[in-house]
């Protein structure tokens, strides 16, 4: 097989209005294709790893974003990780049956209202968890290496600045830990 070899494109090409006309009329700018495609790819080889891993236990990408999410946040409400992974009650019904049936993760009824479930990753999980969590941080430290040391915060930018605008502070709380 030939080495492809990829050369980054200069930053002034990445960006949406690239390409656009300056005479200001004529077309349309055209569409980030080499960013869209970049993150199809880097997505893919993010989650293969852990696809990988979760093969072995008859598990899929969802099992893997609910046990992430539970491990995470000890004690989350059914109702939040509906929220946070937006997927029926239907879905993540299934998903989480066959982590509770399997030993991954255990359900408690809230300690004021008894229908409430809170869900907590079992030691069987919070391995699993890890095991995974290890797979995507070594991918994402080898891609922060091989860029300047400031970058990691600029791709913090970038991601925040992908999520919709009414969701972020949710998604930064989340990320800090805070319970809602």
């Amino acid at each position: 097989m030939a080495d492809v070899n990829f050369k980054p494109a200069p930053m002034s090409s990445l960006r949406p209005d690239a390409g656009a006309s300056d005479a200001g009329g004529g077309e349309p700018p055209a569409p980030p294709y080499d960013l869209i495609e970049l993150l199809f790819f880097a997505y893919r080889d993010f989650t293969s790893d852990p696809d990988t891993v979760l093969s072995e236990y008859g598990f899929g990408r969802a099992h893997h974003r609910v046990l992430h999410f539970v491990n995470r946040n000890p004690g989350m409400r059914v109702t939040d990780l509906l929220a946070i992974l937006k997927i029926t009650k239907q879905s993540l019904g299934r998903v989480l049956k066959q982590l509770v049936d399997e030993g991954f993760v255990m359900q408690e009824p809230g300690p004021v209202d008894r229908r409430e479930r809170l869900l907590f990753a079992t030691p069987k999980g919070m391995e699993l968890a890890r095991r995974l969590t290890d797979l995507q941080s070594r991918r994402i430290a080898r891609a922060l290496a091989a860029l300047p040391e400031e970058s990691a915060a600029v791709a913090r930018q970038f991601l925040y600045e992908m999520i919709d605008v009414d969701q972020r502070k949710d998604v930064l709380r989340l990320i800090a830990g805070e319970r809602r």
